[in-house]
């Protein structure tokens, strides 16, 4: 999956998201996402990369815990066929839930 099939993933669900991260004191209301590419797992061989593999995160960020919106995410990433890891937190500072999706595309 190229970087444009994922901007095209990411505008299914309706929610404003941005790359890596909002500038001060523009961030929408929650919900909103957040994805960037924070690594790679690159296959090589004898000195030369064979098949390019970069990490994804997709961060879902709400005020209220929404099981329905991560639902209709996880869907999009399942009809996608994108293999994912999820975990879930809570920022005090910012009073929001953070879902994490990690995979790798």
């Amino acid at each position: 999956m190229d970087y444009e099939q994922v901007v095209e993933l990411l505008q299914k669900p309706g929610l404003p998201y941005v790359y890596d991260h909002f500038e001060e004191g523009e961030a929408p209301d929650p919900p909103f996402l957040v994805y960037l590419y924070p690594g790679s797992h690159n296959f090589a061989a004898d000195g030369k990369v064979y098949f390019k593999v970069r990490q994804l995160d997709v961060e879902l960020y709400t005020d209220v815990k929404d099981p329905v919106l991560e639902e209709r995410l996880e869907q999009l990433f399942d009809e996608a066929g994108i293999v994912y890891a999820k975990t879930e937190s809570f920022l005090e500072s910012e009073k929001m839930y953070e879902v994490l999706y990690e995979t790798e595309v």
